[in-house]
């Protein structure tokens, strides 16, 4: 399939405790049978029984693995749903706040680019971590281990690759949690507009 024909996907991310999982399954159900959602890679690998790690070379092999997992994810949602918007617990660059190397070396790693990347989505919604604005992040996902510090880090890490994309759309940590949901379902309409 050529890249430019795989379109009407959209990345919802940012840093842990932003917020994105949860205003995910609410933006599903806003758009029930026009929405088909990739779940988190990292998730679904660090749920199975792989441990976590801070071994640059397991942490490599981990995003690497994560990265095709996210990818061929999407690919399976895409092949079930022709017709769908593709909404994206993450997206594939997000393995770029956690690799221990350069950028350059992940794209190697990888055998892609910063632009192939971008086109596989029409847009980004970025829900910045509630750590921004002094808020705790604390939740019941098992998986979550950052702390506060370690959340706006990556945050900052994820938003500095992100905001490169056309259509990057930015959700403030001190916004309402309603009021990012509303963001991100007006985010989605106009996706689902540009292409009637």
């Amino acid at each position: 399939m050529n890249i430019k024909t795989i379109k009407k996907r959209i990345v919802l991310t940012g840093g842990p405790g932003g917020g994105k999982t949860t205003a995910l399954d609410l933006i599903r159900r806003e758009f029930e049978g026009q929405i088909a959602t990739v779940p988190e890679a990292a998730t679904m690998i660090f749920s199975g029984g792989i441990a976590r790690s801070t071994v640059n070379n397991v942490l490599k092999t981990q995003q690497t693995a994560i990265y095709h997992l996210q990818k061929h994810l999407e690919d399976i949602q895409r092949a079930t749903f022709p017709n769908s918007i593709i909404l994206c617990d993450r997206g594939s660059l997000d393995g770029l706040a956690y690799w221990p190397g350069s950028n350059d070396d992940y794209f190697q790693t990888m055998k892609t680019s910063l632009e192939e990347e971008f086109a596989r989505y029409d847009a980004v919604i970025f829900f910045e971590t509630a750590a921004k604005s002094g808020e705790s992040i604390k939740s019941n996902n098992p998986i979550r281990n950052e702390s506060e510090q370690a959340a706006v880090a990556l945050d900052d890490k994820l938003q500095e690759v992100w905001s490169q994309h056309p259509n990057f759309n930015l959700v403030n940590s001190a916004e309402s949690f309603i009021k990012k949901v509303m963001f991100g379902i007006n985010t989605v309409e106009d996706v689902i507009a540009s292409y009637k």
